[in-house]
């Protein structure tokens, strides 16, 4: 099993109760500063899935690992988080400050039906990290403000009115990145595509040895949707630019180097839930993305 931090976990390292509550599912914002002063020095932000969504404002010069991605943040960035993803960031000076919140599904969708899964900025396909300017930063600084103040508040509303300002982030970071918000549907063969990008991330992440891909080839894919396999690689190409053994192979790729850093599982374990045969099938499909054997990966990611 991968490793999962848990609410729970979380609030037992920042030596405080998790609040009860449960009945709204659970949000919660914090100052960066605060938390640094709050858990121990040496304490280091392990590199795995948590099980709730985190909204961070980062000032400072920080190293992000998320997914397979590694970023450098040199000076302000918001980072989009979601439990299907493992990630970490690591501070690089002692000038660190900001803000960050985290919330669970059902906090977001206990008021109308809103699922964060829907919006591109937490879909493990996009970039996560959004760097800012100034001007930026002051403004979401103010608006994680308004988080602090009202969750303080004994306004009866309140929650209602903090999963607004979570959405008012949420399109804020869209709009930073454009391209994130291109998943409106428009037309049949956007919906199509939309589809499919939803089929194929609902089988991640991989978090058992006795889990294996449901769906592994573009027909799978086109056989699920109901559509012949040249109509859904055609629909693919001209909304996205990938053809539908693309999107599969790299989205593989990217869940097997999650599996090879995150994990002590084997390449036999982490070939079986991928999907392949054999072990040898495995490895000559990774090398000729990675230019490197599953092993050798692992080995220079431990160093």
């Amino acid at each position: 099993m991968t490793e999962i931090t848990t609410l729970q976990s979380f609030y037992k390292e920042m030596g405080t109760v998790l609040p009860n509550n449960k009945h709204i599912g659970h949000f919660n914002v914090f100052s960066i500063s605060n938390v640094m002063k709050s858990v121990k020095e040496t304490k280091i932000m392990p590199y795995n899935r948590r099980a709730y969504y985190k909204i961070s404002l980062i000032n400072g010069h920080n190293r992000v690992e998320y997914a397979d991605k590694t970023i450098d943040i040199k000076k302000h960035a918001l980072l989009f988080a979601s439990p299907k993803v493992p990630y970490n960031y690591v501070p690089l000076d002692e000038k660190q400050s900001g803000y960050f919140c985290i919330f669970t599904h059902e906090f977001l969708s206990s008021s109308g039906g809103i699922s964060p899964e829907i919006f591109p900025v937490f879909m493990p396909r996009n970039y996560p990290v959004y760097k800012l300017n100034a001007e930026q930063v002051k403004q979401l600084s103010a608006l994680f403000k308004k988080m602090q103040n009202e969750l303080q508040s004994d306004y009866a509303f309140k929650y209602d009115l903090l999963r607004n300002y979570v959405l008012e982030l949420i399109h804020y970071g869209q709009k930073l990145h454009p391209h994130a918000s291109d998943s409106t549907h428009h037309n049949a063969s956007a919906r199509v595509a939309a589809l499919f990008v939803e089929l194929l991330e609902r089988q991640f992440p991989v978090t058992s040895t006795q889990q294996q891909l449901e769906l592994k080839s573009a027909k799978d894919y086109a056989d699920r949707l109901a559509i012949h396999v040249n109509h859904l690689n055609k629909v693919l190409k001209e909304n996205t630019g990938k053809t539908t053994t693309e999107f599969i192979c790299g989205r593989i790729i990217q869940e097997a180097k999650i599996l090879l850093k995150q994990t002590d599982w084997n390449v036999s374990e982490i070939s079986f839930c991928l999907g392949f045969d054999e072990v040898a099938h495995f490895s000559n499909f990774f090398k000729k993305y990675i230019g490197t054997s599953p092993l050798n990966f692992r080995s220079k990611v431990n160093i």
